[in-house]
């Protein structure tokens, strides 16, 4: 039996197998093939496993090899496979199945204890034509989210070697492409936008920058809230679909506690501005996902984005542009994907209350200060630039309150999205065209040209600006039903850039 795992990092893997060979010599077990650390210790895991499983470990010179032995391997999810790799070479099971995929960390009593990452482990394996695997029973959820594979959930190494003594084919369970109960993004949002009192501008741009997938900067004094605005987001977007699902579950047991768990929810990811720069973009001595990668399909909310390290927010320039983050190391790279929206909250100035009903008490040196700690072309990555102003203290306890619910405007932001996939034949909202698309797929008036070409004139916006104000105006578009982008959805497009500030 050829027994075979994943050497899995970055997304990017290789499937290697388990060679085993039985010789005379002092009894011990030797790991060969460029093996960590962790993978090193397998030795005594598995010496443990056996004698808690009352099996009996082959009084040989065990020697495993992990190849190809030219790639580096570490980890801890190999042990099942080299395991069972010694009871087939060691002739003690009676069944036999063709090429397993095995995955799990063993135990010292013997138990299987479950893989983080399984899911990218278990594509890279479905992508070179393995359709059967042996997994940990407690990674069988997030397994059941993929589609025409068969595998053998397995909960101890004794009820392994019980599974592979009888007729293993009834054991294995055959996934099919079944739907998941999902739960909606709306079931676990924080905040709805029924209780936000007034701000529609801050609204109306919110559920634009939803339909198209758009970042957006909330700009205003304290308290008059930005971070609720930001909060109530997930209430309008859609429910994540299964690749989404998929996407975010694996990326997520990479780095957190819920190696086992589905994320069905699309994220909200709120760093505080003291995060380093490698916890906000990813990579470590052992590169991790980092905020921005764990945001993928969701939200990034940055509040306060001023107060934020300069380095930290330049870093965010490659996975603004091109929804994925590359992390390059000595010892190579790899690449996390990073499709989020942005969300962020700053003031006005230092004092919190440039322009508003309040007192200022800032220099123009302060101000001007403040200002420039968010870099041009950070700003020309934001598509919508909101002031949120003030509400009078006497609306806020209204109980007779009529603002829309959050469930009624997801509607329209699914019926935008619904648009723009006919229109685009994918999955792609208008934030992530490409000008190719752009030139052939938005259908812009001839007047609505002419007033954006002038418009860029005068307020002396860049290129990237300019080709971002037609795909917002195309979001705009779409959630008013209409086939064609005109003058008034390009003058809409236009109120959401920043206001130029007098020092």
């Amino acid at each position: 039996m050829q027994v075979k795992s994943v050497h899995e990092t970055g997304g990017k893997g290789v499937v290697v197998s388990a060679e085993t060979n039985l010789s005379n010599g002092l009894p011990v077990i030797v790991l060969v093939g460029f093996a960590g650390k962790s993978l090193d210790e397998s030795r005594e895991r598995i010496r443990s496993a056996f004698s808690s499983s009352s099996l009996t470990l082959p009084r040989k010179r065990i020697t495993v090899n992990i190849s190809p032995s030219d790639i580096p391997k570490d980890g801890a999810h190999y042990d099942l496979a080299i395991a069972l790799s010694i009871l087939d070479n060691a002739k003690m099971l009676s069944s036999k199945i063709k090429t397993p995929v095995v995955f799990g960390e063993l135990g010292l009593d013997g138990s299987v204890k479950p893989t983080r990452g399984i899911l990218g482990k278990l594509l890279c394996a479905i992508d070179e034509g393995y359709t059967d695997f042996i997994i940990p029973k407690d990674n069988l959820k997030q397994a059941s989210l993929l589609s025409n594979i068969r595998v053998l959930p397995v909960v101890s190494l004794r009820d392994l070697c019980a599974k592979l003594t009888t007729n293993t084919e009834e054991h294995f369970l055959h996934i099919t492409d079944t739907k998941q109960s999902r739960i909606s993004s709306v079931d676990k949002q924080l905040v709805d936008f029924s209780e936000i009192i007034g701000q529609q501008r801050a609204k109306r741009a919110l559920e634009i920058a939803a339909a198209g997938g758009h970042n957006v900067l909330l700009n205003g004094p304290p308290g008059v809230g930005k971070s609720m605005l930001a909060k109530a987001l997930p209430g309008i977007m859609t429910a994540p679909s299964k690749d989404e699902i998929i996407a975010v579950t694996h990326l997520h047991s990479l780095t957190s506690d819920t190696v086992v768990n589905l994320i069905q929810e699309r994220p909200f990811r709120a760093p505080h501005h003291s995060s380093s720069d490698v916890s906000i973009i990813g990579g470590g001595q052992r590169p991790k996902p980092g905020e921005v990668s764990l945001a993928h399909t969701g939200v990034l909310f940055l509040d306060e984005l001023p107060e934020f390290r300069r380095s930290t927010i330049e870093s965010l320039r490659q996975p603004l542009e091109d929804s994925v983050v590359t992390v390059a190391r000595a010892k190579g790279s790899v690449t996390y994907p990073a499709s989020f929206m942005l969300v962020a909250t700053k003031n006005p100035c230092p004092c919190g209350f440039y322009g508003s009903s309040k007192p200022c008490v800032c220099s123009p040196l302060e101000l001007q200060r403040y200002q420039k700690k968010i870099s041009g072309p950070i700003l020309d990555r934001i598509d919508l630039h909101v002031t949120v102003d003030n509400i009078k203290h006497k609306r806020l306890l209204d109980r007779d309150s009529d603002e829309e619910k959050s469930k009624d405007i997801r509607k329209r932001v699914t019926k935008a999205q619904n648009r723009q996939k006919v229109r685009l034949g994918s999955n792609t909202l208008n934030a992530s065209m490409s000008n190719r698309q752009i030139k052939s797929k938005v259908p812009l008036a001839t007047d609505a040209k002419e007033f954006i070409d002038t418009a860029s004139e005068k307020l002396n916006i860049s290129a990237r600006v300019y080709m971002k104000m037609i795909k917002l105006a195309q979001t705009i578009a779409d959630l008013e039903g209409s086939d064609t982008v005109t003058k008034t959805h390009i003058a809409e497009a236009l109120q959401y850039r920043p206001a130029p500030i007098d020092y």
